[in-house]
């Protein structure tokens, strides 16, 4: 039979097919076949869409690391999660997301466009290195990421003013300025030494790149640090004529372990010093003025001082002329009623064998004889308009901080401080302040600051011509001065606040940092009112000593209140420990320190140096290595003549002659350690 089908406009189609009816019993098998056509379409489309999500897992791995919508993770060697990182301020549309090589790109986020890329980097056979970057293409919209502790102890960022180590964090913050500040006065700040890196235990570490408008934050329930890039109510601002789009980028890498990964961030991120300074400051203690005397420091005091310096037997690299030796702050001449014959002076402390060094800092008050000078020579940091100085206040009274992007306001500094060494001797200068916290929240330089802490290090270079025995107390990637940097002022305390215990978790830190050639501030502490132990006139006796033994294991000694304010047995002990830094410390660190210009490798190190894979010496805070075959273990606790000691695995000799050939971890208990003597133990070969 035939059927007629309609046809297009011209009219019908006679020509046709013969089709034939289907009986009642053939429809079954049609039915069959037409669902097993179907199952089979389902299942090709299934297949499809497997293969397809293959593909895109695929696509969304490189080397280690898997990337997904919300973060991305990173595998050891042996398949274990080392690092997580979550996106916190957008997901990834992964739909827009391609691989090219070693990069993997992605162009949306909840529907707006970004540009975020992963590149592998292998700089080494073992170890794997991932520079990630978000830019965010909209005004004003943070980046934040966050990463976990992923179980891991981790190092580095900031000297804080309750240091611990490894770093331990309270509460939560949410993001704030990672800038140098002077944690001395705001004790919730970042320190004036700091850098973009963190380490783990996890052989993991982070570097976060110095264009970012970078912000720190925190949340110790989630065990979390909250990077964040903004422009948004914030000290960073983008370079000029460029729109303030947000960029979070930073570089991660994975290691075999964490002293390995360490060594490969040091040389490739951070400055090297290019040469160590004069080998007097190692040997011998600097003496300051500052914690004896304060502002009321004299003619007639600083020559005592140093009479008595020689009185007692003590040798002395430089003495360190502490404030207010000045009519007023911005000053460079002797106040002539504190000093009516500095010339002489000088001369006298010369002939007598001491050097003097000053201490000087960028500003220059209201007040002072050169502020209006410095106005009309336009040498200071400016309000937003360039019209006026910002006035600034500090610990001393309020004035102007001098430009250091200015190259006038620098050669009219260095000019003075050149003026006072060729006119009196003097030695060189402890270059107080320069943290990021004494700029106004809106300020104008000469050079555009993108990033505030700039200015950190544009003042630090002002030590560079006297770099043999200059003093630092703030830096940011300042690691090539090659100077001393001061831990910022401690209080006269025991504890992790700016006191005893802080002293190697800081010191640790700033080392992790880049920074070798420390100095841990004087011996007891600065005594100052209310934030001193004991009678508050004095540093308490027993902290003290305690204080001396563990300075006389620091790169320098540093005194201020002298060992003969107490008595005879304290000055003793302060001569057989200044001796020992001499003849057992300062050889070793000196060859070291000679290491440094070229591995930028710690002097001061912690215990999991050599010791990697031993979870202990991740949580030691109160013991330190020089270099690897000196490990000191100091008492910090009040009225204690032992304490608990760890020592690594290996074969050691202690300063009492006992020999512990160890093949694991050992715990010395209660081991006694009398008031005048600190542990220490020396590698055996």
């Amino acid at each position: 039979m035939y059927q007629v089908v309609p046809g297009g406009a011209g009219g019908t189609i006679t020509d046709g097919v013969p089709i034939k009816k289907i009986n009642k019993e053939s429809r079954p098998l049609v039915g069959a076949g037409i669902l097993g056509l179907v199952l089979v379409i389902a299942a090709v489309t299934a297949w499809c869409y497997y293969i397809a999500s293959l593909r895109k897992a695929d696509l969304l791995k490189t080397e280690l690391l898997d990337l997904n919508k919300d973060g991305f993770l990173i595998r050891n060697q042996a398949g274990g999660i080392v690092f997580k990182m979550a996106f916190r301020s957008g997901t990834l549309d992964l739909d827009s997301c391609s691989k090219q090589g070693v990069i993997l790109h992605c162009s949306r986020s909840d529907g707006r466009r970004v540009k975020f890329f992963i590149m592998t980097v292998k700089p080494k056979e073992t170890v794997m290195c991932y520079r990630v970057r978000w830019e965010e293409l909209e005004s004003d919209r943070p980046v934040e990421h966050a990463m976990s502790y992923n179980g891991s102890h981790w190092y580095g960022g900031a000297e804080t003013a309750v240091q611990h180590w490894p770093v331990a964090i309270s509460g939560q913050q949410a993001p704030k300025p990672f800038v140098t500040s002077d944690v001395y006065s705001n004790r919730n700040d970042f320190g004036g030494i700091l850098e973009r890196y963190w380490l783990s235990s996890n052989a993991t570490a982070i570097k976060i790149n110095d264009s970012v408008p970078f912000h720190l934050g925190w949340n110790n329930t989630e065990k979390t640090l909250y990077f964040q890039a903004r422009y948004q109510d914030s000290p960073y601002k983008p370079l000029p004529g460029m729109p303030p789009y947000a960029e979070l980028s930073y570089r991660v890498c994975v290691g075999p372990d964490v002293t390995s990964i360490h060594k490969v961030m040091v040389r490739r991120y951070f400055p090297k010093p290019n040469k160590v300074p004069l080998e007097a400051m190692f040997r011998h203690p600097i003496w300051s003025t500052w914690a004896l005397h304060k502002k009321d420091i004299n003619q007639e005091k600083l020559l005592t001082y140093a009479q008595n310096i020689r009185k007692h037997g003590f040798n002395c690299s430089h003495i360190e002329l502490d404030d207010r030796y000045t009519s007023g702050y911005g000053e460079f001449v002797f106040d002539p009623e504190k000093f009516p014959n500095a010339s002489s002076m000088f001369q006298k402390l010369k002939a007598d064998g001491f050097l003097v060094s000053l201490w000087t800092h960028p500003f220059v008050n209201y007040d002072s004889d050169n502020f209006g000078f410095c106005v009309e020579k336009g040498l200071f940091v400016m309000e937003p308009t360039g019209q006026l100085p910002a006035l600034v206040r500090w610990w001393n009274g309020i004035g102007g901080i001098l430009d250091f992007t200015n190259p006038e306001a620098r050669n009219w500094f260095t000019s003075n401080l050149r003026a006072f060494r060729s006119k009196y001797g003097v030695s060189s200068f402890k270059l107080d302040a320069g943290e990021t916290s004494y700029l106004p929240w809106k300020f104008r330089t000469r050079v555009h600051l993108p990033d505030p802490s700039t200015f950190t290090r544009r003042y630090t270079e002002m030590a560079m011509p006297f770099n043999e025995r200059a003093e630092l107390r703030s830096g940011y990637g300042s690691q090539n001065i090659s100077c001393f940097f001061r831990l910022i002022d401690r209080d006269s305390v025991w504890g992790y606040e700016l006191g005893l215990k802080s002293i190697i978790p800081t010191v640790l830190t700033i080392s992790i940092l880049g920074y070798q050639f420390i100095l841990p501030d004087m011996i007891g502490g600065n005594a100052y009112p209310n934030r001193t132990y004991g009678n508050g006139k004095l540093p308490d006796r027993e902290l003290y000593i305690r204080w001396l033994e563990l300075s006389a294991f620091m790169p320098s000694m540093q005194f201020s209140i002298p060992p003969w304010e107490y008595d005879a047995e304290v000055v003793s002990i302060a001569q057989r420990f200044t001796a020992l830094h001499e003849t057992l410390v300062a050889p070793r660190v000196l060859e070291l320190a000679g290491e440094v210009l070229n591995t930028g490798d710690p002097i001061i190190r912690p215990l999991w140096w050599i010791a990697t894979s031993d979870e202990t010496a991740y949580r030691v805070d109160s013991q330190f290595l020089i270099g690897d075959d000196l490990m000191v273990a100091p008492v910090l606790e009040p009225g204690k003549q032992e304490r608990d000691i760890y020592l690594p695995a290996g074969h050691w000799r202690s300063y009492k002659g006992e020999r512990y050939d160890n093949k694991e971890p050992m715990h010395l208990t209660d081991y006694a350690v009398d008031l005048d003597e600190i542990a220490y133990f020396l590698w055996v070969q």
